[in-house]
């Protein structure tokens, strides 16, 4: 099967080989044909990772075709995506596909600004690629027009629908046209999915890809929490704890790949870089060095390291997250081959956390969460492996020298054969002078320490995200501030959707509290919190070291593994209302909904709760209720 075969345009057929496109993926083949010509609404079973945003996006492109009038257009076509890292992802992929000016193309999504996403869309856009909140959003300012849309994409449907967005999907579906063509995308085929095409579309024609197995089954896939900064210093520790480490690193850029290749040849490993800009003689050279194993580390960049096929490493390390599904299969595919077993390693930031769930679900087996190696075990791994070696070295001369052996004398040829002979004499000498213990402790010392200093090894600042993959948080308020666990639990259901078995390890303290959510929801709330105004602070806790107590606040009893932490000044952060007395945390004017019959309303200033315009008992001191706002959707 070719791409010619599939009946696209020769523009299309030149920007697909000017990409290194040779051959379409199955779901490919099976979805383009389909989509080009009218039918049905289709129900694509595919995995992330199998090339299905191109599936969708060529038909796309084809049916809008290179060039469109200048000025704004109705919206051809609207695809829904779980996250706002999908969205761009998506946004990204169908960009590089034109072949022309056309379609433009507009990304919606929560988090961004709403006023450069109105000024795109009002600049015309043929296709919209958003969330479904933000899209919502855009709907009822009357930003998006969809009576005259053509196709409706619901790309990975199977987890917006674990995301709760189903309701969502059924009321940007409102305003559609009748003659909308659905299409849908999704890892599996949930009833659930297919009955919201149903209740639109009627019929539903559904496409799998029988060959659709993963590339990466004797790879043990591995991800490690760690801060930028401390990059480095875990991978050195990675690959000291190996006995044979002969692994890539994969990079995102050019400069990155020469910086790590140096900073680790600093450090004594044999690195070198291999990316773009090297020319043809250097990368031979610097191949070369790898496959004779010259080199134990490739740092590479992922359109340099293309085509590579290195037999028996032992390693990938994704030294950040890839910028899409395919890179990740790609890198990782690339250690357990030909029936050998291998490790892949993907270093994640705080700030990827979310996007780390894409890769955990195309993996095809659980990627498992591991640690840094400590400093302790890679010292005495070192130890038991030089044990090993020296035991190795002593033992063909031992089993080779009886009693008889030792008195009679040794010819040249035998010198030879024993590896020992040039040092026994020096042995001899050091033993007459010292204890057997003494001498070899000695030895070892000139000729190992480097290797078995400890402190060649800085600490890493640990994230307090634990083996589970839940996050701690701290929050600024406390008994002090009327917060029960009752009113700590409501306030975090509300603003992340979770249920009350998902929120666990609530601990109230006099001026701060303490909360355990799943890691990927961590950052929602935290965000959520601050966008909502009226809030303590929400942070990430602080792992507590062994012998440190809560610093700052006015509880002093420990939490079992996290501290509060403290502002510039020394003491818990406490929040405050502007303007007077100080008032207990989420207190204050409720937030308004959104006016969409124009801009977001506002409550009207005399109308808001507050120090000027309380009377009565609201000006008598005491504790206020807890408000807690209404929630946004998880990808905005």
């Amino acid at each position: 099967m070719t791409f010619e075969s599939l009946g696209l345009s020769p523009a299309m057929l030149e920007t697909l080989a000017k990409k290194g496109f040779e051959e379409p993926t199955p779901i490919q083949a099976l979805a383009i044909p389909r989509l080009l010509t009218p039918g049905p609404a289709v129900a694509a079973r595919a995995r992330t990772g199998t090339g299905k945003t191109a599936a969708f996006g060529i038909p796309l492109i084809e049916s809008i075709g290179p060039e469109r009038p200048m000025g704004k257009a109705p919206i051809s076509a609207l695809v829904l995506v779980p996250t706002r890292e999908l969205a761009i992802q998506v946004t990204e992929e169908i960009s590089s596909l034109k072949c022309g000016s056309a379609p433009r193309i507009a990304c919606v999504y929560g988090g961004a600004s709403m006023g450069e996403q109105y000024r795109r869309l009002a600049q015309g856009a043929d296709i919209v690629i958003g969330t479904p909140g933000r899209v919502l959003d855009h709907i009822g300012r009357g930003n998006i027009d969809l009576s005259q849309l053509k196709f409706f994409i619901l790309d990975e449907a199977d987890e917006m629908l674990d995301m709760g967005f189903i309701d969502d999907i059924r009321t940007v579906m409102e305003p559609m046209g009748k003659d909308v063509r659905m299409l849908l995308f999704s890892a599996t085929l949930a009833p659930a999915v297919l009955d919201v095409v149903r209740e639109r579309a009627g019929d539903i024609e559904i496409i799998e890809d029988s060959t659709d197995t993963l590339p990466t089954e004797l790879a043990e896939q591995l991800w490690i929490e760690v801060h930028s900064r401390d990059k480095l210093e875990a991978l050195c520790r990675i690959v000291d704890s190996e006995e044979d480490f002969f692994g890539i690193v994969f990079v995102s850029t050019k400069v990155e790949a020469d910086r790590l290749a140096g900073q680790l040849a600093e450090r004594g490993y044999d690195a070198e870089g291999l990316h773009g800009d090297l020319g043809q003689d250097a990368r031979e050279r610097v191949l070369g060095k790898f496959r004779d194993r010259r080199l134990s580390i490739l740092v590479a960049t992922d359109v340099a390291a293309r085509g590579l096929d290195i037999e028996k490493l032992t390693h990938v390390i994704n030294w950040s997250l890839p910028h899409d599904p395919e890179s990740y299969l790609h890198r990782v595919g690339r250690t357990g081959r030909a029936g050998n077993s291998g490790t892949a390693i993907t270093f994640v930031t705080p700030e990827e956390y979310r996007r780390l769930f894409l890769f955990r679900k195309i993996s095809g087996k659980t990627l498992k969460k591991t640690e840094v190696p400590d400093v302790r075990s890679i010292i005495e791994g070192k130890k038991s492996r030089l044990a090993a070696k020296i035991a190795a070295k002593a033992q063909p001369a031992g089993e080779a020298e009886g009693a008889e052996a030792i008195a009679a004398p040794k010819d040249t040829a035998t010198a030879a054969k024993d590896p020992l002979e040039l040092w026994r004499g020096l042995a001899k000498e050091l033993l007459a002078s010292l204890d057997p213990e003494t001498a070899l402790a000695a030895a070892l010392s000139e000729g190992f320490s480097d290797q078995l200093d400890p402190g060649k090894y800085r600490e890493i600042t640990d994230i307090s995200v634990d083996d589970t993959a839940t996050s701690r948080l701290y929050i600024g308020a406390g008994k002090a501030d009327n917060v029960t666990t009752r009113t700590l639990v409501t306030m975090v259901k509300r603003l992340s959707g979770l249920s009350d078995g998902m929120i666990v390890g609530a601990e109230v303290y006099e001026t701060f509290s303490f909360v355990t959510v799943p890691f990927k929801y961590a950052e929602k709330i935290i965000t959520e919190a601050r966008r909502a105004g009226g809030f303590p602070q929400v942070r990430r806790a602080v792992p507590r070291k062994p012998g440190q107590g809560n610093e700052g606040g006015a509880d002093r009893r420990p939490s079992p593994r996290y501290h509060a932490g403290a502002d510039k000044e020394g003491a818990p952060r406490r929040w405050k209302a502007e303007g007077s007395a100080p008032q207990k945390p989420w207190a204050g004017a409720p937030r308004s909904k959104p006016d969409y019959a124009g801009k977001p309303g506002r409550a009207d200033a005399s109308s808001r709760p507050g120090p000027a315009n309380h009377t009565g008992a609201e000006n008598r001191p005491g504790p206020h209720k807890v408000r807690v706002p209404r929630p946004k959707k998880f990808s905005e």
